[in-house]
């Protein structure tokens, strides 16, 4: 994690890292895949190791989208009060539109935070 404190940062890291790209060039791919970081920058080389946003972005994703989701099937319910069938049809790929993007996002937005911020796995300091 030491290489990205000697690099100037170009971009705003979070912003960056939410698009989907390297938070200290702004050019190369965070993700090799959907959600799973790249191990290194391909443009910059930014050892990217240091990406760990643990369960951070679901918890902000189960939060942001039970809320719409549960919202809008209550309203559903009691103004309209349709069969159980309907809801199904309705609520798991509102769910799936709604979760899928928001994950990719706010893990990129974890990544450029612990980037910008300098984030580091904690040490204890033991003392003689």
């Amino acid at each position: 994690m030491s290489d990205h404190r000697d690099h100037p940062v170009v971009a705003d890291p979070a912003r960056t890292a939410m698009a989907g790209r390297c938070p200290r060039c702004g050019e190369g791919r965070l993700f090799q895949g959907f959600l799973t970081p790249a191990k290194t920058c391909s443009y910059c080389g930014l050892d990217l190791a240091f990406a760990d946003s643990g369960d951070g972005p679901a918890v902000f994703v189960i939060l942001i989208a039970g809320f719409i989701v549960c919202g809008l099937a209550l309203w559903m319910e009691v103004s309209l009060n349709p069969p159980l069938w309907v809801h199904f049809i309705l609520w798991v790929p509102l769910t799936l539109v709604v979760c899928l993007p928001l994950l990719r996002l706010l893990k990129g937005w974890m990544i450029g935070q612990q980037y910008a911020h300098k984030a580091a796995e904690g040490r204890l300091e033991i003392r003689d």
